[in-house]
């Protein structure tokens, strides 16, 4: 759907990038200055959480120019991309007129515009014609759902919202996640290479017990556990006594399954329960907690990394991989941020830019020892599960109906495309108790040397 002689991207074989990376209006379209003296009268805990006070952003996007972009895009008239049934909308958007992103996606779970060929090329050229700006329909969202949930993030809220979700079926769930159901981003081992999914996720799992150090016989704890693939591996692969922890009844009962099946229902076991009720009187060698913290609230967040340090002994490693933000922002980052919190992961409120998460460990007695940024992979991850879920869309959509098989269509095209270009992204972080007696000798590795660091631009 490109032009030519306008923007070429660069070919990878494991990512597809950009055809139009366009810069959307966001906090660097206006000026600080001014948007900070209107914020002064909003209340403090929503102008510090979002950086920004959503009265105004709201305001702003429905005008907001585009960032400086050299990109040229297509041009081509609304109908070019989609079929717009139902009489009301198509008197108000054909054309060039743009629609709001959030009255197209919300037209399309129902059924009143289809998309005309790949969805994934459409989101592509998504610029061409959505308008991101916000709307009531978000607005009325964010104030009598985000928000509440947001300051309460009660037990029973955390119990409701994940089993609805998780526990939906697993046959949804393994038609794009496939046979390792795995729901984390997978991690690309050569941009120049095509991995299978499978691949990418063993990756992930192979990745994350070394950057522990796991060791054969060591206690593992795996908070938010899914479906209990990294449990199994852990101890299948590494000889850890690993223990999986999840609300979902569900993901307990595969995870515990797929335990037995690999030979490991000695040392492997998923226990269904709130991380908050883990006994403390046992320690753990490594923690792991991957894209789980997300879910425990901002307001309970300290809590959360109080109670994290409380069951892992004095010389050990918590691993936190986290969906964040970035925090130079755009519209589009925060309306497809509330599409996702209202149908996909409600409840994740805790998806923030990195300095908020390092902040939080480091002020609840933690040392940080490495970050990688992983976005990239989880698009390249995303990319796969879209892949998956086109060819077992009809199944899916016989079973579980017409709205939700769609839902999951913008979720997979868009998501893809979001988290390569750095709206969302992915975070690893390994992190050990702040004492003096820790001994950081022991954890000096090849991260730290540069023989093995290869570079194409090095000249002698």
């Amino acid at each position: 759907m490109g032009q030519e002689g306008t923007f070429k991207p660069t070919a990878w074989q494991a990512i597809q990038n950009a055809t139009y990376p366009i810069e959307g209006a966001g906090n660097t379209s206006f000026s600080n200055v001014v948007l900070g003296a209107v914020a002064l009268g909003v209340p403090y805990a929503i102008k510090y959480y979002l950086g920004l006070p959503f009265c105004v952003i709201y305001l702003y996007s429905r005008f907001a120019p585009r960032n400086r972009t050299n990109i040229v895009m297509p041009g081509k008239p609304l109908e070019h991309y989609m079929t717009i049934h139902d009489p009301e909308l198509k008197s108000q958007y054909s054309g060039y007129t743009k629609i709001p992103m959030e009255t197209f996606f919300e037209a399309y779970f129902v059924g009143k515009i289809d998309i005309v060929g790949d969805i994934l090329e459409v989101f592509e050229a998504r610029h061409d014609w959505a308008a991101f700006q916000f709307t009531m329909g978000q607005f009325k969202f964010f104030l009598t759902q985000w928000i509440p949930e947001t300051l309460w993030h009660s037990r029973e809220q955390d119990e409701n919202q994940v089993r609805d979700h998780y526990d939906r079926g697993d046959d949804f769930y393994e038609a794009f996640l496939g046979p390792r159901m795995v729901y984390t981003s997978g991690i690309v081992s050569d941009a120049k290479k095509c991995e299978t999914l499978e691949q990418i996720q063993d990756n992930k799992m192979e990745l994350i017990c070394n950057k522990i150090q796991l060791k054969k016989g060591e206690k593992h704890l795996d908070i938010g556990s899914g479906w209990g693939t990294l449990t199994a591996y852990a101890a299948k692969h590494f000889g850890s006594d690993s223990t999986g922890v999840t609300l979902a009844k569900k993901q307990t009962e595969y995870g515990n399954k797929r335990c037995e099946e690999w030979g490991v229902k000695d040392s492997a076991r998923i226990k269904c329960m709130d991380y908050r009720d883990i006994p403390t009187e046992v320690k753990y060698d490594k923690i792991t907690c991957v894209e789980m913290a997300e879910h425990v609230g901002l307001l309970r967040f300290d809590t959360f990394l109080d109670d994290v340090r409380e069951r892992l002994s004095d010389d050990g490693l918590f691993y936190m991989q986290v969906a964040g933000l970035r925090a130079t922002w755009q519209f589009e980052d925060f309306i497809w941020g509330l599409f996702m919190g209202r149908y996909i992961f409600p409840g994740a409120d805790a998806s923030t830019p990195l300095y908020w998460y390092l902040r939080k460990l480091e002020i609840n007695g933690f040392e940080i020892h490495n970050v990688d940024t992983v976005g990239v992979h989880y698009s390249a991850t995303l990319k796969k599960w879209h892949e998956n879920w086109q060819k077992n869309r009809d199944d899916i959509r016989a079973k579980y109906g017409e709205k939700i098989t769609r839902i999951w269509d913008i979720f997979l095209a868009w998501s893809t495309i979001i988290s390569r270009q750095g709206s969302a992204t992915c975070f690893q972080i390994v992190a050990h108790k702040n004492r003096n007696a820790f001994d950081r000798a022991a954890l000096i590795n090849n991260r730290t040397n540069a023989a093995v660091w290869k570079s194409d631009n090095k000249t002698e």
